[in-house]
Order: structure tokens, then C-alpha cells, then sequence
């Protein structure tokens, strides 16, 4: 009898999570639909250009390589920031010795960073992947530092006393633990691996997403402007909703551990 609520709040949040971005949609439709406004076209056209531009035409020479430098930035940034943040939350007399640095880091405005990529590492792929490698690296490290230094210390004895190997208690009691942490700190980077795809691509590039949207912009092409952010809109969803399906999966333990709680 419990269940029957339940699913109706199921149901209407569904309902919800789609109509809305469609009356969202229409809206916009309704007042750009005479387009008086020259820097808001109507949506129907942006839709057409959205069709012309990216539907295979330009997705081989901008989508392509934005994609393959924020995924192999992002890869970069999950895997150093998991192996240090394991190392550091760990050995506390580590963590501290190197807390200050991290901060430090931690506090530089990824687009400053720019320039100096560009005179290191030249105009290229490379200073970009570096560039999201290094921005995204840092939520991931502190989750997984505060992931890892806060497992339960029971859990720790436990398999200490039952002489369980090392290797095994990492991965068997460590990460799990910490990885509901750790996969919180990989949901906020992956939200800045898009931005700074972008922003390294408007600053120094000549293709991507980025670069695109920036020439659009300067030669008044506003329709292929908009359209290109309309891209990254769906590019941004897309990898926030593939990123949930694997955390829903990796997680379930975690879920069901709650809902058994509860």
C-alpha cells in the first residue's frame, strides 16, 4: 500500500522533468518567433542552422577534437586525483605537509592559467588537455583525500586484525568507502572540464566548439552563434547523464546501504 505514492511522486517528477524544459522551449519560441531581434533569432531557425552545422557537417572538424581533449583532460584528472588523493588521505603527517601546496594551487584561476600554458606548451592539444587535466584534478583530490581519511577506523582494525593484505583492504574497504566522496568530486570536475574546454578553445585554438561559437560571434553569424551553444547545452547534459547512470551503477551497494538504513 506504500508503494502506490511513491510511484505517483515517481511519475509527476518524471512528468515534470520533461515538460518543463519543453515549456521552457516553447517560450523561447513564442518570443523570438518575429524576430525583431537581431541577436535573438527565432528558435525554428537556430534549430535549422543547429541541423545545417552539426549534424555530421561539422562534426568530425569541431566536435570531434573538443570532445577528445575534454574526456582525455577529465581521464587524467580522475585517475591523479584518486592514486594522490588515496596516498594523501592515508598517511595524515603527508596531508599536511602538503595541504599547503595543495590550497595554493588550488586557488589559481584556471583562465590565468592560459598564457602561461600557451608559452610552455605551445598552441595546441596538448596545453588544452593539460589545461582541463589541471583544473578538474582538484575536487577530485580533496573528495577523495576527505573520502579516504574518513573511513571508519573500526573498518579499519577490523580488517587489519583479520590480517586481510593491503591491496584487499584498499579496494575492498578503503575506495569503496570513500566512493561516494570521490564520485562527488568527479561530477563537479566533469562540469569544469566542459568550461575549460571551452575557454581554452575561444582563447587559443583554431577548431572546436569553442572556437566556433567565438568566430560566430565576431563575424555576426548569430544564428550559428546560438546554435553552438545549444550544442554545448546538450554536450553538457549528455555527459552529466552518462555520469549518473555509471554512478547509479557503481553506487547501488551505497543506495541500498542508505535505504536500509532509512
Amino acid at each position: 500500500m506504500m508503494r502506490t505514492p511513491t510511484r505517483g511522486i515517481r511519475i509527476l517528477g518524471v512528468g515534470l522533468e520533461i515538460a518543463v524544459p519543453i515549456g521552457a522551449l516553447a517560450l523561447w519560441a513564442a518570443l523570438t518567433r518575429d524576430g525583431s531581434s537581431f541577436y535573438f533569432p527565432p528558435l525554428l531557425d537556430i534549430f535549422r542552422t543547429f541541423q545545417e552545422t552539426w549534424l555530421f557537417a561539422g562534426m568530425g572538424t569541431d566536435v570531434v577534437p573538443s570532445l577528445s581533449r575534454l574526456l582525455s583532460g577529465y581521464a587524467i584528472a580522475v585517475v591523479a586525483g584518486v592514486v594522490v588523493g588515496v596516498a594523501l588521505g592515508s598517511s595524515h603527517p603527508l596531508r599536511r605537509m602538503v595541504d599547503p601546496v595543495v590550497q595554493f594551487l588550488r586557488a589559481i584561476p584556471p583562465p590565468v592559467l592560459i598564457p602561461a600554458g600557451i608559452l610552455v606548451l605551445g598552441v595546441n592539444s596538448t596545453m588544452k588537455v593539460a589545461l582541463i587535466a589541471f583544473v578538474c584534478l582538484w575536487p577530485i583530490l580533496l573528495n577523495t583525500i576527505d573520502g579516504v581519511g574518513g573511513v571508519d577506523p573500526t573498518l579499519r582494525e577490523t580488517a587489519r586484525s583479520f590480517q586481510i593484505p593491503r591491496r584487499d583492504r584498499l579496494f575492498r574497504v578503503v575506495l569503496p568507502s570513500a566512493a561516494p566522496q570521490i564520485f562527488a568530486g568527479a561530477r563537479v570536475s566533469l562540469a569544469l572540464a566542459v568550461i575549460m574546454m571551452v575557454v581554452s578553445e575561444m582563447v587559443a585554438s583554431t577548431n572546436g566548439i569553442g572556437y566556433f561559437v567565438l568566430q560566430s560571434q565576431r563575424t555576426y553569424a548569430i544564428t550559428e552563434m546560438w546554435s553552438g551553444i545549444l550544442l554545448l547545452a546538450i554536450l553538457g547534459y549528455v555527459l552529466n547523464a552518462l555520469f549518473l547512470l555509471v554512478e547509479r551503477r557503481a553506487l547501488r551497494w551505497h543506495r541500498g546501504a542508505r535505504t536500509g538504513s532509512a
